[in-house]
């Protein structure tokens, strides 16, 4: 009995699958997955791989931990790492109008900006600067004037562009008590001329003299004088392209408007004044023929 008994378990065991088969399988099994995974992840596909994380979420649970930020204190200062909660209140200072509604403002095609807003303070005295610049640009290409650049001065102020060509201690723009500039300066006007003509702006010449200066002729003073240089500059450059109706006046100012007020013998006191003025030309610009 017992013999059959041994016989039987002997022939169970033969029909059992080996261990080391087993074994292999899953070595096997584990290998493909990872051979699956890495072709998976050469080729990213964001789509899916959402699926496979939605998947392996699925299959193992997912589980959402939130921790609040606490306070903190760090050297004797509470902070917060993190804000634990936020809001978004909406910036009035974010719209330019803020609750006003414009509806001009959406206009489109030909009558687009062509309602009133007034000028911006801080637009006004800008206005000049790309014609500042092409002056500039046109004295610093003229190998004429190149000697004489800290005489020539611009400056934006409200009343308009002020082009200033002023005397420097030992380099004068005109020779002494005449009212003909030297060639430095007939250059320096000439070269403005054609960006002048090129502005719908009236403009204004003004002559002015330095305190100090002593006339041979008693009738013919500082108020002469500085009349006939503006006046000759204004000759200057209506010869060189700046329409004689664009000219609103032609002054002399003498010593009474000094450059520098708190010391009127500087000879940068002596200087030509071409205004450009700030205000609405008579007709539009695009009206002009």
């Amino acid at each position: 009995m017992a013999r059959a008994s041994a016989a039987a378990r002997k022939k169970d065991n033969k029909s059992e699958v080996p261990e080391w088969l087993v074994t292999f399988a899953d070595l096997m099994s584990i290998l493909v997955c990872f051979f699956v995974l890495i072709i998976s992840f050469s080729i990213q596909d964001e789509r899916k791989l959402q699926i496979v994380a939605g998947s392996m979420r699925d299959a193992f649970g997912f589980s959402q931990t939130i921790a609040r930020a606490g306070v903190i204190e760090r050297e004797g200062t509470p902070q917060r790492d993190f804000l634990k909660l936020v809001t978004q209140e909406p910036d009035q200072s974010d719209s330019q109008f803020e609750t006003q509604d414009h509806d001009e403002a959406a206009q489109q095609g030909p009558e687009a900006q062509t309602f009133e807003l007034e000028r911006a303070e801080l637009e006004t005295p800008r206005r000049f600067s790309l014609a500042a610049a092409s002056i500039e640009q046109a004295w610093r290409e003229n190998p004429v004037i190149t000697d004489i650049t800290d005489n020539l001065i611009l400056e934006e102020t409200e009343e308009g562009l002020n082009i200033l060509i002023a005397d420097q201690e030992g380099r004068p723009m005109f020779a002494e008590g005449s009212r003909y500039p030297f060639e430095h300066t007939r250059q320096a006007l000439a070269t403005i001329a054609p960006a002048l003509q090129r502005l719908p702006n009236q403009i204004r010449i003004s002559g002015h003299t330095a305190a100090g200066i002593s006339y041979v002729d008693p009738e013919y003073g500082a108020w002469e004088l500085s009349f006939d240089r503006a006046n000759v500059s204004r000759q200057i450059l209506e010869e060189f392209g700046l329409s004689a109706s664009r000219i609103k006046a032609v002054v002399g100012r003498a010593e009474t408007d000094p450059y520098f007020a708190n010391d009127p013998y500087l000879a940068a006191n002596q200087r030509i004044k071409i205004t450009v003025l700030n205000e609405e030309p008579p007709v539009p610009a695009q009206w002009a023929p």
